[in-house]
């Protein structure tokens, strides 16, 4: 891979590690679960209107949309609302990766190698150091929403392995139609009408502007111009040599926490988040050849994403 495709790898893993910083703004004006449903209807209306639709069966579409969408950042974004730190939310949520073998193992009979066991016991044993220390600084409710979060983006990228889309981009955009009504009614039930008005009659307000802006930057960079520039150079690498830099995620959202937010990590957490990046790198690795079947051999139009590189099932990553 060429050095400036290398270093647009890498500048995407900076846009998505800075969503959590963008989130924590947002949160301190909107709601959670009306943050939500805001941020998917900003992406929502545009693709009606102007994006092709992603040609795969509407099952699919819609199961990625209450995986990734609606129970990813329901979670993610209440656990973040009740005192989840935005540096460590990023680094919880690589937890996706041996969710996402685990799930392609039930529910589509992938075959699990060796190694990806042991990553996945690796990667769960590095979350238990991390929820081990939440447990006895902090509250560890957070950190089990968060954990919730990850899940729900596993179950999406189930969906967008059975979706097999032409065109990745097209399908995270179309995804975005799902989330805004179901997460309009969470929030009208949970939060009530009068906090959300109060969140709406006061967004242009001078207070509000940095969560406007948090709110503009997980729409348009870390959702067009992150998932666009990676499904680009997905469309022109093998998924082993892009995936990776994914890996980078929780390392600019950590640091970035720290640099704007003054988020301090605990050398445990610390310890904890290198062993769960290594079991997901271990997870990540290919199988033998042979070893796939041919109706998972991606079409030469067709960008490879399989789930028995997980971290490579996260190149729709939306965050």
């Amino acid at each position: 891979m060429p050095i400036r495709h290398r270093l647009l790898a890498v500048s995407v893993a900076v846009m998505w590690g800075l969503n959590f910083t963008a989130i924590h703004a947002s949160l301190e004006h909107f709601p959670p679960f009306l943050l939500v449903a805001l941020r998917f209807l900003l992406l929502a209306l545009p693709t009606l209107l102007f994006v092709p639709w992603p040609r795969v069966p509407l099952r699919w579409l819609v199961g990625y949309g209450l995986g990734f969408g609606t129970l990813q950042f329901l979670f993610l974004y209440w656990g973040m609302a009740t005192g989840m730190p935005a540096g460590l939310a990023s680094l919880v949520l690589q937890a996706s990766a041996p969710i996402t073998v685990v799930l392609g193992t039930i529910f589509l009979r992938e075959r699990i190698t060796g190694t990806q066991l042991i990553g996945i016991l690796i990667a769960v044993g590095g979350l238990a150091v991390v929820g081990a220390h939440r447990a006895q600084v902090a509250a560890v409710l957070p950190f089990l929403l968060t954990l919730a979060g990850a899940l729900g983006w596993a179950i999406g990228n189930i969906c967008t392995r059975q979706a097999h889309p032409q065109n990745p981009l097209h399908l995270v955009l179309w995804m975005s139609v799902v989330p805004p009504l179901p997460m309009l009614a969470v929030s009208l039930v949970a939060e009530g009408p009068g906090r959300i008005g109060d969140a709406l009659a006061t967004a242009f307000t001078p207070q509000a502007l940095p969560a406007l802006a948090g709110l503009a930057y997980t729409v348009l960079i870390g959702t067009v111009l992150g998932s666009g520039i990676w499904s680009w150079l997905m469309a022109r690498h093998p998924a082993s040599v892009v995936a990776p830099y994914s890996l980078l995620v929780p390392v600019a959202g950590m640091l970035a926490a720290w640099l704007v937010l003054g988020e301090t990590v605990h050398l445990q957490e610390i310890a904890g988040g290198l062993i769960v990046v290594t079991g997901v790198l271990l997870g990540s690795l290919r199988r033998l050849p042979g070893h796939r079947s041919p109706e998972a051999r991606p079409s030469p139009q067709q960008p490879r994403v399989q789930v028995e590189e997980p971290v490579v099932a996260q190149a729709e990553r939306t965050l």
